[in-house]
């Protein structure tokens, strides 16, 4: 970061991919410790005796359930607030705005589902909670490739090469985690439709983390005061998030 002052919001995306990431092992691990499920390293699954370690199960009985439910919810906020604070950094520097709020929308979208999860757990209600299931990584998915060409293609402080890159790799790794976890799914192989789907978690929660990178140049201040004849809406106001100067204290 060449020495230079960062923004204090860098560390949204990343507080959002560490504390996750961090909710969901713990759920992983009271889980395998109350006999719910196997754990990941074992060699195969035995029918009758555990489930297979996915993170819907593990997250599926008290209290595990509990701070799966927490966790998500949480998640499900943090990404909301990410998904308009990217926009709103994008937003001045796109000509066809679509592609942004595609991007916003399909992360908002995303949250949603995440919230699906969280609340409506795969025993209680299996449709609601499989809705949740596809709009968190059907969404995410399509998030993270509308993301990826932004980056490129907007190219914050020649940064769009060093961080497009990678995020186009992240992306294309999601994207076949997803299409091989639906088809170890539809072949009854669980133990390894469990281990792309913890794989797919932490690549999710890596991209986003990634966001930290753009992040560090901006700050974002929301101005409350008295109505007068000239004022500016809340959106507007948004909309003028000012870049971050790096040079300057």
């Amino acid at each position: 970061m060449d020495g230079k002052k960062c923004s204090v919001w860098m560390f949204l995306p990343l507080v959002f991919a560490l504390f996750t990431s961090a909710g969901l092992w713990i759920v992983y691990f009271i889980a395998v410790e109350d006999d719910k499920i196997l754990p990941l390293n074992s060699a195969e699954r035995k029918l009758g005796v555990k489930h297979a370690p996915y993170i819907s199960i593990a997250g599926d009985d008290p209290p595990a359930s509990c701070v799966f439910s927490q966790v998500m919810n949480m998640a499900a906020f943090l990404a909301l607030v990410v998904a308009v604070l990217r926009f709103i950094q994008l937003k001045p520097k796109v000509l066809n705005p679509w592609l942004n709020i595609s991007g916003l929308v399909a992360l908002c979208l995303a949250s949603f589902g995440m919230t699906l999860l969280g609340n409506f757990q795969l025993t209680n209600d299996e449709e609601i909670h499989n809705v949740g299931t596809s709009l968190t990584f059907g969404f995410g998915t399509l998030t993270c490739w509308i993301q990826a060409a932004l980056t490129l293609k907007v190219n914050i402080k020649n940064e769009g090469r060093k961080v497009g890159i990678p995020r186009v790799i992240l992306s294309a790794l999601i994207t076949l985690c997803v299409v091989l976890y639906f088809i170890l799914m539809a072949q009854d192989i669980h133990m390894y439709a469990a281990r792309v789907q913890w794989g797919l978690a932490m690549c999710f929660l890596s991209y986003f983390g990634t966001l930290a990178v753009e992040f560090r140049h901006y700050r974002y201040e929301i101005v409350c005061s008295e109505a007068q004849e000239n004022f500016l809406s809340f959106s507007e106001s948004l909309s003028e998030a000012s870049e971050y100067q790096t040079d300057q204290v």
